[in-house]
């Protein structure tokens, strides 16, 4: 069974009176993949952003969806949108309702679903973005990270297979975008495919599964993050800048260093590209522990009582249930993004450290540490509360 959800087959769409959008654009999304368009304003990212759910027709070419084309007729878009969820760049132009409530409730509503059911559907998506207790709030009233949060619970209550974010942090400082960005991994975790539109490279380098660079319509490159955007022409063209990472990896081999393994991603990467570069007779210490607590279900107590015997650990948040809970139970945090990797470099230092975080983001940790583990045979224990090993049920912690 073919694993592909989206694909464009030579697409071509012109604005009225307008200039030629998309340019005969070919490609596909696979379930459960992370897919960055990425390129200055005005290549297209939008308006093709918005044919994925039926929003904009092409002129030519064909749109499909789980192997179907795409039909256009009133009931086969309704289909079509609830299983493609799409969160506009500006949530005021898509918050439409006086309350939080009405508003993340009027898509279950149209589809038929019982009172009861929306109700089910409002709780469960509110909680998943950090809302609940909002359901009162007039919109006008929250922040723009709140907004943003609101528009993507009311696409949430549907339980789209899909997510379309068109610049999911546009117009959010520095916290907001790390929260965004973060909750994009973590539906993506829980199956759904995500596409996000952006400009910014430092964002979507580290992120996306697949990068799709765009200019004027068309595709100038699209694969893995370190082959697209490893390629400096196709990003000069596309009027982008390398991500600091890997220019950085490309000026140290342009100084004539042998550099082994993949290109980096993370600091972490970047780390141990720098490190392979010194010859090290001393043996590094044995590392520390990261040690897991799961914010969703591990009771105050054993978190606290953990707490009081290890002072002065470094701990991490993951997750917007995670961040409130430390937020409520006074909890100081040293990282708020990147956790897992950050977690990672104190370990190699030989320090231990805790990562807070929601219960479907448990499982990620152990397996991030064990694929470090692997690409550098650094042996990490990973840890629950109880001091119990963290597995990603494949055998090993």
């Amino acid at each position: 069974m073919s694993s592909i959800i989206l694909e464009a087959r030579d697409i071509r769409y012109r604005y009225p009176r307008g200039m030629e959008a998309i340019r005969g654009i070919s490609f596909h999304s696979r379930k459960k993949e992370k897919i960055a368009l990425v390129g200055p304003n005005g290549a297209g990212k939008s308006t093709l952003l918005t044919m994925f759910n039926g929003m904009t027709r092409p002129d030519s070419g064909m749109m499909l969806f789980d192997n179907q084309p795409i039909q256009y007729d009133r009931a086969s878009l309704r289909v079509l949108r609830k299983r493609v969820g799409f969160v506009l760049q500006n949530p005021d132009r898509q918050i439409i309702a006086p309350t939080v409530y009405q508003d993340v409730a009027f898509g279950p509503t149209n589809l038929g679903c019982s009172d009861a059911e929306v109700r089910d559907s409002v709780s469960r998506a509110l909680r998943h973005v950090g809302l609940e207790g909002f359901e009162r709030r007039p919109p006008h009233q929250l922040s723009g990270g709140e907004k943003k949060r609101v528009a993507i619970a009311g696409v949430l209550a549907m339980d789209p297979d899909v997510l379309v974010f068109d610049e999911p942090t546009s117009g959010l400082d520095p916290s907001g975008s790390e929260d965004i960005m973060e909750l994009c991994d973590e539906l993506n975790h829980e199956g759904k495919t995500i596409i996000i539109s952006t400009h910014d490279v430092e964002l979507a380098y580290p992120w996306a599964d697949r990068a799709i660079l765009m200019l004027k319509g068309k595709i100038l490159q699209e694969d893995i993050p370190e082959v697209a955007f490893g390629n400096p022409e196709s990003v000069r063209m596309a009027h982008l800048s390398l991500p600091m990472l890997l220019e950085l990896h490309t000026e140290l081999q342009n100084r004539g260093h042998a550099l082994q393994g993949k290109k980096p991603r993370t600091v972490l990467d970047m780390m141990n590209c720098i490190e392979a570069l010194f010859e090290q007779s001393k043996k590094p210490t044995l590392p520390g522990s990261i040690t897991v607590c799961n914010a969703d279900t591990d009771p105050d107590a054993l978190l606290q009582g953990w707490l009081a015997s290890h002072a002065q650990i470094a701990i991490g948040a993951m997750g917007t249930r995670a961040k409130q809970r430390a937020d409520t139970e006074k909890i100081t945090l040293s990282f708020t993004y990147g956790v897992i990797d950050k977690c990672i470099l104190k370990a190699l230092r030989g320090e231990d450290s805790l990562i807070l975080t929601t219960a479907g983001m448990v499982k990620r940790v152990s397996q991030r540490v064990e694929a470090y583990g692997r690409e550098s045979g650094s042996r990490i224990p990973v840890r629950d509360l109880n001091g119990t090993p963290v597995t990603d049920n494949r055998g090993s912690p």
